[in-house]
């Protein structure tokens, strides 16, 4: 079991603009190893702290001659390639990619290939996507390149796309009603063990060639990781079982309470209809000095993460598109706050230019036709509605009229806080902050806050709340699109063609 495997030379990450990739980079450096990138795009991977200490090179799994480059001289590969049910063929092209990468390794004298895969008993009956992870795992083996798969079921981390769907559900939903599937038994893991798991291996002969099963400390069901998450916040959530909603129905609610649109939704629901528990206990004997911690100490871990905006991957980074939105929802003190989080490609001038510009002539920055509504359905009560409009286009200053609120606090290039004047069972604000980062970079947070009066005004949040979330939703994310759009200093990198390294 010990490790007196000789050290590799090279090590390949595919998937390198992903969750794991992305985390499991750092680790490997800080290790000792040479590391070479592969992503279909390297450009994106600028900007990270690692990036000019790696060896990026630009391949594609479905493009069979960009291959040989990536595998020329590796003694490892990193396999951490998967579709999350993008389409509607996905099993199929997922297996041929694995079987054509396993092929090249074998062509360019790779002498292993570690693969993280889905855990879940084949005769259970898996879904679609947990067999498709299954599969990818045997189609690598089928080169003759030896091939350690561990398999895992939740990932918990800061951005993982299962923790983010129980984040979010837990977070935005007071009472939740639950279907089945919340109530089967889980093993989550926390990633940090997981990467603990990969790197090991690397110098662990026992885990050749093997399927190893890893999990936490503990065994859970989705009702119970929600209910924990939410007293690690200080939630009171209720939830509320019911016989019959199928996956199907299920995704699509999670699409609408989440940034996880319903195909990825219900591949994760299919993932868990069945018990995703570690049966076989390998991965003790062959890594004794791995300790798997319980899911409430990963939960504390991950929220630390987010509290203290260090999270380094995301979920939907793979994806193509900008770092997951954290979101918050709160009651503290009677006060309810959603609070939001997004980083731009702007500088914090032009972000803040954006936002002093909110209402009047200019509108609101999305779904403009709702905030009309909302002001004709407050003038009908008695209130002012959007008749007040703004004193200026762009100028703003306190005591200003935007539409329907008033302006109590400005901070140029910094802060706007607008009081809420329409007919509401309570009192609501609505702030923005600006904080520029490195880079050109800004950091907006966006924060709802609503006192309630009464029983009435809990109502009327909680009700109005999958809207209101919904709307607040969009106004950061075009926020961010029109500061994009205005900043003149945002702009694409190349790579550096100075930094030049050979694994040969």
């Amino acid at each position: 079991m010990g490790r007196n495997m000789e050290k590799p030379q090279c090590i390949l990450v595919t998937g390198a603009t992903g969750y794991i990739g992305g985390r499991l980079i750092p680790r490997l450096l800080s290790a000792g190893y040479h590391v070479r990138t592969m992503a279909r795009d390297p450009n994106r991977l600028i900007g990270r702290p690692w990036s000019d200490k790696v060896e990026p090179v630009q391949a594609d799994v479905t493009q069979l001659d960009t291959l040989h480059n990536a595998l020329a001289g590796v003694d490892v590969a990193y396999y951490f390639i998967h579709s999350m049910a993008g389409s509607r063929d996905f099993h199929e092209k997922d297996v041929q990619a694995a079987r054509d990468f396993g092929q090249a390794a074998k062509n360019a004298g790779v002498k292993r290939i570690i693969y993280l895969g889905g855990l879940g008993d084949n005769a259970s009956g898996l879904s679609e996507h947990l067999q498709s992870r299954q599969e990818t795992g045997r189609a690598l083996a089928e080169s003759g390149v030896p091939v350690t798969e561990f398999r895992a079921a939740v990932i918990v981390g800061s951005g993982s796309i299962s923790f983010e769907m129980i984040r979010y559900l837990t977070e935005r939903l007071p009472i939740m009603i639950c279907p089945r599937w919340v109530y089967n038994r889980i093993q989550p893991i926390s990633i940090r063990n997981v990467l603990d798991y990969l790197v090991a291996a690397l110098e662990t002969p026992a885990s050749v060639g093997r399927i190893i099963e890893i999990g936490g400390a503990d065994v859970q069901t989705y009702a119970s990781m929600m209910m924990t998450y939410a007293a690690q916040r200080g939630l009171k959530r209720y939830l509320i079982p019911v016989p019959v909603l199928t996956p199907w129905l299920s995704s699509y609610w999670v699409h609408w309470m989440t940034p996880i649109n319903a195909r990825v939704a219900r591949a994760l629901i299919e993932g868990i209809r069945n018990e995703v528990v570690v049966q076989d206990d390998s991965a003790r004997r062959i890594f004794p000095d791995i300790t798997p911690m319980d899911y409430q100490t990963a939960v504390a871990l991950a929220l630390v993460k987010l509290n203290a905006d260090e999270v380094e991957t995301t979920w939907n980074d793979a994806m193509g598109r900008s770092p997951s939105e954290i979101v918050f929802l709160t009651s503290e003190e009677g006060m309810i706050t959603e609070y939001r989080k997004k980083e731009i490609n702007a500088r914090a001038s032009d972000v803040f230019q954006i936002i002093s510009s909110l209402g009047g002539a200019n509108g609101w920055p999305s779904y403009n036709w709702a905030w009309q509504l909302r002001g004709l359905l407050d003038r009908l009560v008695g209130g002012s509605g959007l008749r007040r409009g703004r004193r200026h286009p762009h100028e703003i200053r306190v005591g200003d009229a935007v539409d329907f609120w008033r302006v109590e606090k400005v901070e140029s290039n910094k802060m706007l806080r607008l009081r809420a004047e329409m007919k509401v069972p309570g009192r609501a604000w609505l702030q923005f902050e600006v904080q520029p980062l490195s880079d050109h970079r800004t950091q907006l947070i966006q924060k709802a806050f609503f006192a309630p009066k009464g029983l009435f005004g809990h109502l009327y949040w909680y009700g109005l709340y999958p809207i209101h979330s919904f709307l607040f939703s969009s106004m950061i994310r075009t926020i961010g699109n029109q500061a994009e759009a205005l900043s003149r200093a945002a702009h694409e990198q190349p790579l550096n063609s100075a930094n030049k390294f050979d694994c040969n």
